[in-house]
């Protein structure tokens, strides 16, 4: 199963990333948080702090991932080339 689908690179999910240190991704629907979170540090060697996640309208889960201050969101976007 693959947890992590794409990364959300909308307006909302930009200045989420600037304010809050968080991204946004699409991830498989059976996926926990905890698999989320873990799948999250392992791919990209980052800490992360708490992971939320809600299913839109259109039936996808999202997860909002907060990353660790000694992380800053904007280099994980960085090596995903949304920046």
């Amino acid at each position: 199963m693959k947890t992590i689908k794409y990364p959300v690179s909308t307006e909302k999910s930009m200045r989420l990333m600037e304010s809050e240190n968080k991204l946004v991704f699409v991830v498989d629907k059976k996926a926990t948080k905890k698999v989320i979170k873990e799948e999250i540090e392992k791919v990209f060697k980052v800490k992360v702090d708490k992971v939320n996640t809600s299913i839109d309208s259109s039936g996808r889960k999202k997860a909002y991932v907060k990353f660790n201050k000694a992380n800053p969101a904007i280099d994980v976007a960085t090596e995903l080339g949304l920046m």
